[in-house]
């Protein structure tokens, strides 16, 4: 039986004895670290190495810890299950022409090479990532805890003061990511802000993102997703300067100069990551060869003196594909050919992640600091990209509302296994490799792509929905709020050091 207060027994008496002078510094601090954890979980991550079973969770310093199969690669050689028919003709350059698995059958095939498990309610789980013990001191971990938030956990919120620009305010949108120009009808979508569980994410300060890369340089790697997250940060900042287009070529690679901060953003085309070549000049919708174990060179060798990488690759992995390894044919995606082996869209996806990363770590003269923003998911609903699929909700999902799964989950984990593998090779060489976790966030937002309003209608012509691409301004701008914290935890990070 508990005792009332009155009824505890009372202690025999004894002699006081004079306290030492550290009394009250000890007693302060022990109440400091009793306090602060329960108002601060994130501090208690570092002071205790615990599993969470969430694909986005953060650690210090974007660094991720993965139980991870050593088998260099588990895929090589593996013989598909079934020939895949290939898809009708994909639309230009971009990545609306995603091709997710077809039937349950699909699913279950896609998913049975991820090391992933299933809970008793039948939701697919990623790998579980560890949180690694913190080095910091108590003080130092006091005086920096927003460094510890996982800022890719959390909710979309009300943000009445949205948009930060317009389409008349900022020229480097794109017709087909125009969508205040076409008529979307829906306006709410812009009025909705990020809010990680345990911190604020301030809203893109342009003035400030500019200081803090006065003098530095970013380097954009990836497909018209990556671009359309360059973009988005041009606008971000025409509120204060426009910059100077000082491209040399007239393809799809660019590059920006604000000179007032000696500062340049370049954007490098490389939808597949790894040298690639078109089966049929000219004709982006014909099948390409992906050379998976080769660098693309067109980026890897201009990449050395940015300051900043991120690096990305998606939605053209859904592509016809033919599969190089040694310059030597080993298999193929979506190909009608009979005497070649039918591969999965994740078995290019991760050589070319792994190319990729083993590029940068080989740079002799790259210090500079590498992101991965992780796979954003497509919205398709009511069809495939191909079959009348739209995109037509006009709110953001709950995270209760939505799960991770199928080859979303899939390329997600793949993406997270290699950064590990990348991290681990790149600390040896002294580089840096973060994550940039845009996945759970994006997951979260159907109601911000084009649809059909990233053009004038058509009735001659029938035309894809776009559920993949982010209309400008819109959901993708949070990228940017992002990016700005990352690389103040980098600044932060070389004060510390």
């Amino acid at each position: 039986m508990k005792h009332q207060a009155s009824e505890l027994p009372l202690a025999k008496p004894q002699a006081r004895k004079k306290a030492p002078k550290i009394a009250p510094l000890l007693i302060a601090l022990t109440v400091l670290f009793t306090i602060i954890p329960l108002y601060y979980p994130s501090l208690r991550y570092n002071s205790n190495p615990k599993k969470i079973n969430e694909a986005s969770s953060f650690v210090p310093h974007s660094e991720i810890t993965l139980e991870q199969n050593n088998d260099q690669d588990r895929h090589l050689g593996e013989e598909g299950d079934r020939t895949l028919a290939a898809p009708k003709e994909t639309q230009g350059d971009d990545d609306i022409a995603e091709r997710p698995p077809e039937s349950s059958k699909d699913q279950e095939d896609e998913s049975a090479d991820t090391e992933t498990r299933t809970t008793t309610t039948g939701r697919t789980k990623p790998p579980e990532i560890y949180l690694p013990s913190s080095t910091e001191s108590g003080l130092a971990a006091a005086e920096s805890l927003d460094r510890y938030c996982n800022l890719f956990s959390g909710e979309w919120v009300p943000n009445p003061e949205g948009p930060y620009y317009t389409n008349e305010t900022c020229w480097a949108i794109q017709e087909h990511q125009n969508c205040m120009k076409f008529g979307k009808p829906d306006t709410g979508f812009l009025k909705w802000r990020w809010k990680p569980d345990g911190c604020e994410l301030p809203i893109f300060d342009p003035q400030q993102f500019l200081e803090i890369v006065r003098g530095k340089s970013i380097a954009f790697v990836g497909d018209s997703v990556a671009r359309n997250h360059m973009q988005s940060l041009i606008c971000l900042l025409s509120r204060v300067v426009y910059p100077e287009d000082v491209s040399i070529t007239t393809d799809e690679n660019k590059r920006w100069v604000y000179k007032d901060y000696n500062f340049n953003i370049s954007m490098f085309w490389a939808p597949y990551l790894v040298r690639s070549e078109k089966t049929v000049p000219n004709d982006v919708t014909r099948p390409f060869r992906l050379y998976l174990d080769e660098f693309d060179e067109d980026w890897t060798s201009n990449i050395e003196t940015y300051d900043y990488v991120i690096i990305s690759a998606g939605h053209w992995f859904f592509r016809p594909t033919l599969f190089y390894v040694d310059r030597r044919l080993i298999g193929c995606l979506y190909c009608p050919q009979e005497n070649v082996t039918h591969l999965k869209s994740s078995f290019s996806y991760r050589r070319a992640f792994r190319t990729a990363f083993r590029a940068l770590n080989s740079l002799d003269n790259f210090k500079g600091v590498t992101f991965l923003r992780t796979f954003a998911p497509s919205h398709f609903e009511g069809g495939q990209w191909d079959k009348g699929g739209d995109c037509v909700r006009t709110r953001p999902f709950k995270r209760s509302e939505r799960a991770l799964d199928d080859y979303n989950l899939e390329m997600y984990t793949i993406q997270l296994e290699e950064l590990r593998i990348a991290q681990k090779e790149g600390r040896r060489k002294g580089l840096k490799f973060r994550l940039f976790d845009a996945t759970q966030s994006m997951l979260l937002r159907p109601d911000g792509h084009p649809s059909k309003y990233g053009h004038w209608p058509n009735h001659d012509v029938a035309m894809a929905n776009d559920c993949v691409h982010w209309c400008l301004p819109g959901p993708i701008d949070s990228w940017n709020d992002f990016l700005l914290e990352l690389l103040k935890r980098e600044e932060t990070e070389i004060s510390f050091s």
